[in-house]
């Protein structure tokens, strides 16, 4: 018996090492080959950060959201905003990141207060290039921020601008998103890292398609309504202080801590924005009662009263306190704030005091829907101080590209980007409509009523327009392009080249919008209207047809020299049109260059000898010249 025990020991021996190698090595290879055949399939989303949209420029990923969103359907894009894929050596390259106010909720993707910088920047250096990138993604939080820089420092920014920080709790990830998948920043880091993988993709996909045939969908809840703002939230509070509270607190300060060192380490300078919300007027979304301290209902209602008793310093305390307790953390509390301030100052970055110059700029000095559209989100005027501020920082730090040309003041600069800022009737009707929807949706009202689409009435082809981008999904652009159609029939050539300047301001690459607005207004003799559109065009790529007419449009000026470069480039460009051989002996008239203009005058002759008083003209020269 006992030697039979002992055999039996003797047989179970162990197993050899290249056994568990293979165990491991196994499924290690079915994954990677796995991983391998996907991408070469081109299976599921293309996750690379930037993709190319012609042979030069790249924009952000439209579908990038996917790294953070795994529920929520028709995930959020960025503003799409096109840069050089080789950076120009005398480009000065801005990139802005954060959620919905950083994009410009509702007036985006062109009333943001980044198109005030890139404005303003292109205002006072015309002769390089200005790229103010907006890759900002409405209901992302830090987690997103954190995950692009890498990619943004790639591109080798001169600057990077922040506002973020309201969408910590219920942004993509938060801890009281309906998109979280965990409360360790580690882990979270690792599940978006996870995520970039096909193979990852695959297995999601699979498990979504069998709960997909056991989900009932009319079971689900139906209380929210089709807003994201109103999808994307968990039915779960957080209160102050409490352990989901804390766990936002530190994630945000955790992930902001990162990006400033990922900066730091590259040598590209930071400016981060305070947070402003809407304190005057925006009560809060849910208060909790509690035998300790007074609800976020009753300190708002004192704050209401202490305002209109003009005690303003009272009202103020009251109503951030009210913030603070707001169970429904749309709002970021003041801790967020002291966070940004302690790590610009660890890090020694720039800070823009929005929420300072919000309540400086409201009455009784405390903010409301004087600067905000709803709870947080700034109106028009709103993201051009934004813009201003982050401008004036800029300035400040000396984070410039350098000292321009002209000596335009401050005001005046800011006078000016403001009168021509690209922003429409039409982006203000269909902003109207978005913001109107929002408040119309939870948590501004228990239950979505969406009625007030049927009483909206569309007076004018504009309405029509705006009726279709806001609420039928109708192409931004298509809608634009329409409008500028519709301004153009009418003979209306102010609105008309007003909206090709939106188209151009958004697709500065897309050529055929300069050359078709250009023509357009030449078309109708409407020169100064049409001057802008070849400027830019020039810049972005010089044709003749566009050299030709600026060097018209500067020889009726009376700038002559000017006018004789862009008709010589516009020659270089194509040497058979005479009109432009006749125009640059008109030029070298003016500047009693008689030889030149002779010279000029015959080639004009020579491609067409039937123009229109060449001849003449050539035998006065002729006479001139021989004298």
């Amino acid at each position: 018996m006992k030697n039979s025990i002992t055999n039996n020991k003797k047989g179970k021996a162990k197993s050899p090492f290249w056994f568990y190698l293979i165990i491991i090595i196994i499924p290690i290879l079915f994954f990677t080959f796995l991983e391998i055949g996907l991408r070469i399939s081109s299976y599921g989303r293309n996750d690379d950060q930037w993709i190319p949209i012609t042979d030069t420029k790249q924009m952000l990923n439209t579908d990038i959201g996917g790294r953070y969103f795994f529920n929520t359907k028709d995930f959020p894009q960025s503003n799409n905003e096109a840069f050089d894929i080789i950076k120009k050596k005398d480009a000065f390259r801005i990139f802005v990141v954060g959620g919905s106010s950083a994009a410009g909720f509702p007036f985006s993707p062109n009333g943001t207060f980044s198109r005030y910088i890139r404005d303003r920047l292109e205002l006072l250096y015309p002769e390089i290039t200005i790229e103010v990138v907006n890759v900002a993604i409405t209901a992302t939080n830090s987690y997103t921020i954190g995950d692009l820089f890498p990619g943004i420092i790639e591109q080798k920014p001169d600057l990077i601008l922040i506002y973020a920080g309201h969408n910590e709790y219920y942004g993509a990830l938060g801890v009281g998103s309906t998109e979280n998948i965990g409360n360790s920043r580690g882990f979270v880091h690792f599940l978006i890292w996870l995520n970039k993988f096909k193979s990852v993709e695959l297995l999601r996909n699979l498990f979504q398609s069998v709960g997909n045939l056991f989900s009932n969908d009319s079971i689900k809840d139906t209380k929210r309504g089709g807003t994201l703002m109103a999808r994307i939230v968990k039915d779960q509070l957080i209160t102050l202080n409490s352990e989901a509270f804390d766990t936002g607190i530190n994630q945000f300060k955790g992930n902001l801590d990162d990006v400033f060192q990922m900066a730091g380490e590259a040598d590209i300078p930071i400016i981060i924005g305070a947070l402003v919300s809407n304190l005057k007027d925006q009560k809060p979304f849910v208060s909790v009662n509690n035998t300790n301290q007074e609800s976020a209902n009753t300190l708002y209602e004192n704050g209401q009263q202490k305002f209109r008793l003009q005690d303003y310093h009272s009202a103020d305390s009251l109503f951030r306190m009210a913030k603070d307790l707001d169970a429904l953390r749309f709002r970021a509390p003041e801790k967020m704030n002291s966070i940004i301030k302690k790590l610009a100052a660890k890090y020694n970055c720039g800070i823009v005091k929005i929420d300072s110059a919000f309540n400086a700029a409201s009455p009784g000095g405390i903010v409301g829907n004087n600067l905000l559209v709803d709870h947080l989100h700034p109106t028009l005027e709103g993201y051009l101080l934004i813009g201003r501020l982050y401008f004036e920082m800029m300035k400040k730090l000396n984070y410039l590209p350098r000292s321009p040309a002209e000596n335009i003041s401050d005001s005046e600069q800011d006078s000016i980007v403001i009168s021509n800022f690209a922003f429409s009737r039409l982006d203000s009707i269909v902003a109207g409509i978005r913001l109107v929807g929002l408040l119309n949706d939870w948590p501004f009202v228990d239950n979505a009523d969406f009625s007030f689409l049927n009483n909206l009435v569309l007076k004018n082809r504009i309405d029509s327009i705006a009726y279709g981008i806001a609420v039928e999904n109708k192409n931004w652009e298509a809608g634009h392009r329409e409008a500028a159609q519709w301004y153009l029939e009418k003979e209306d050539y102010s609105n008309f080249a007003k909206e090709m300047k939106i188209l151009t301001s958004q697709y500065p690459f897309k050529l055929s919008f300069y050359d078709q607005a250009s023509v357009e207004l030449l078309n109708v003799k409407q020169y100064e209207l049409a001057f802008p559109f070849l400027i830019k065009r020039y810049k972005e790529k010089p044709d003749a047809f566009a050299t030709k007419w600026l060097g018209n449009i500067y020889l009726n000026k009376g700038k002559v020299d000017i006018a004789i470069n862009f008709l010589t480039k516009s020659i270089s460009l194509n040497d058979s049109d005479p009109q432009v051989f006749y125009n640059l002996a008109g030029a070298y008239i003016k500047k009693e260059n008689y030889k030149g203009a002779l010279e000029s005058l015959q080639k004009c002759i020579k491609i067409n000898p039937e123009f229109p008083n060449a001849m003449s003209l050539r035998l006065q020269l002729t006479k001139i010249v021989e004298q």
